[in-house]
């Protein structure tokens, strides 16, 4: 192969890099993903049944310290604003061999969580850092993409992003 082969061969090899993550990607302003999962608690959750409701999807892991920060932010605005029609789901990233860590974290928490082998979250794509915070609004539209702008999540931005999609109104 010349230089020009090898050249092309880098050049697709990083293009796919690239675009690969990009593959199930979705923006601000469009039809949130499906999503499906199994509860800790061994309720179902599922995206769709969510219409209505202004949905905060959290990916998080125990061993990250900034997902381990925001939690109380989250629940915090979860108790604030769950009877005005906000669901939270926190999915653990976690391997299955720190599933008592995440049990025991979570039960400091009112809102409720899935393991990822629990979870179809695959539309979400590759969830390439943590936290990876999205929102949703009550039409299934998406409002914020985790996977932009500053990971972390705090009250400020919750009240920002997901309080006037609650004062919206239901459907």
């Amino acid at each position: 192969m010349n230089i020009n082969g090898i050249v092309g061969a880098v050049l697709i090899g990083v293009l796919s890099l690239i675009v690969a993550p990009l593959a199930y990607a979705f923006g601000v302003g469009e039809k949130a993903p499906s999503l499906e999962a199994k509860n800790l608690d061994g309720k179902s959750f599922s995206l769709a049944a969510e219409s209505g409701n202004v949905v905060i999807v959290n990916f998080w892991a125990s061993w990250c310290e900034p997902c381990r920060e925001e939690m109380p932010a989250l629940e915090t605005y979860y108790k604030q604003h769950k009877d005005e029609g906000l669901r939270v789901l926190a999915i653990s990233m976690d391997d299955p061999a720190d599933d008592d860590k995440v049990l025991r974290i979570m039960r400091a928490y009112s809102y409720p969580a899935a393991f990822q082998r629990n979870a179809d979250y695959r539309g979400f794509g590759r969830i390439w850092r943590m936290p990876m915070t999205f929102v949703i609004d009550r039409k299934g539209i998406l409002r914020k993409d985790g996977g932009v702008g500053a990971p972390k999540i705090d009250l400020e931005l919750l009240e920002k992003v997901a309080t006037p999609l609650l004062s919206s109104g239901r459907n």
